[in-house]
């Protein structure tokens, strides 16, 4: 695949990096004048359970993420009104704090994309995201640490890759995790200060049986 292919496409980090862009510090923008809005839950609006309001479903691709109590959901905020839905889609985007909120500590995120396969030729499998993926997580001053590997989730192959950036007193640690499901690629990206807070936060994804068609 050529350069242009592979930057054309990578919605999933090219939104992420939007929260975190080349000059990120620990802290976040400096204050506003005006004030925040108020934090909007995840699922919030969809049911007054406190169970579901914490639980993201996705049928299309059959998976379920159990999001953190507490945090704050901005993926309506960070959709790109002129997206084609047949080649992006932003899934989920939610954060411990705002990311509007000043802070001194890694504000810990997790953003789930699809994108159509037909924005990569000749991309069949997961791996073959691997290199996309790592070239623009790298020129954003993000650093791989150790090599891609095979995980399962359940009996759900993926492939994960991890991160790392050095933000001066902290690190912001990142792992994707991909596959390629109904001509799509999912990823799921997910930053902490931590391996173990990342290890934490993947073991809120769960994959349904799909039925066979």
């Amino acid at each position: 695949m050529g350069t242009m292919h592979r930057r054309r496409g990578l919605f999933l980090i090219t939104v992420l990096l939007r929260i975190f862009p080349p000059h990120l510090s620990a802290q976040g923008p400096p204050p506003s004048s005006e004030p925040a809005p108020p934090p909007h839950h995840a699922n919030a609006a969809r049911t007054p359970s406190a169970v579901s309001e914490t639980t993201y479903r996705n049928s299309q691709f059959a998976f379920t993420y159990k999001v953190p109590f507490g945090w704050v959901d901005r993926t309506q905020q960070m959709q790109d009104p002129g997206a084609d839905p047949q080649k992006s889609k932003l899934l989920l985007a939610v954060f411990e704090r705002p990311p509007e909120a000043v802070g001194d500590t890694i504000n810990s995120a997790v953003v789930i994309a699809a994108e159509s396969v037909a924005s990569y030729p000749g991309l069949k499998t997961a791996a073959d995201f691997i290199a996309p993926l790592t070239e623009l997580t790298a020129s954003k001053g993000f650093q791989a640490v150790g090599d891609p590997s095979e995980i399962s989730i359940g009996i759900t192959p993926l492939v994960r890759l991890d991160f790392s950036r050095d933000l001066g007193k902290l690190t912001m640690r990142q792992s994707s995790l991909v596959l390629v499901r109904n001509k799509f690629v999912v990823s799921f990206t997910f930053i902490a200060a931590s391996a173990d807070e990342l290890d934490e936060l993947i073991s809120k994804l769960s994959f349904n049986p799909q039925k066979s068609k």
